[in-house]
């Protein structure tokens, strides 16, 4: 009986052993399991860490670009100013070209006939 009780000892010994193989087996799988998920967690995280860099520097880029644009309608703003004197320096201009062109002619006009004299009150008088 003795030796029944040794091999029932041994048999619980080996089941005992073989479970608790079992358990740590299990409980070293859901420990990689679980560093798996701790180092996906830091990756993902990482590249979080990435767009919030990538936006943080597309914010300042697009503030830059916001001050630009309004040094960009000062000068817009100062070039319509310009344009518009320009067009009135071309009406001027157009007036001045007509009154040359008046004066042009009558020069002609007397050149053409050099014997008429004008008087203030533009009658005509030959010599």
């Amino acid at each position: 009986m003795a030796d029944s009780r040794d091999d029932l000892a041994e048999s619980l010994q080996n089941l005992f052993t073989s479970v608790s193989s079992m358990v740590k087996s299990e409980l070293q799988g859901t420990n990689n399991h679980l560093d798996l998920l701790e180092k996906m967690n830091q990756r993902v995280a990482s590249e979080y860490d990435d767009m919030g860099d990538v936006a943080a520097g597309l914010r300042v880029f697009a503030e830059q670009m916001k001050s630009k644009s309004g040094g960009l309608d000062e000068f817009v703003g100062q070039m319509d100013a310009i344009e518009k004197q320009v067009s009135e320096f071309e009406a001027v201009i157009s007036v001045l070209d007509r009154y040359v062109s008046v004066l042009e002619s009558k020069i002609r006009a007397e050149y053409r006939h050099p014997h008429h004299h004008r008087r203030s009150n533009d009658s005509v008088v030959t010599d």
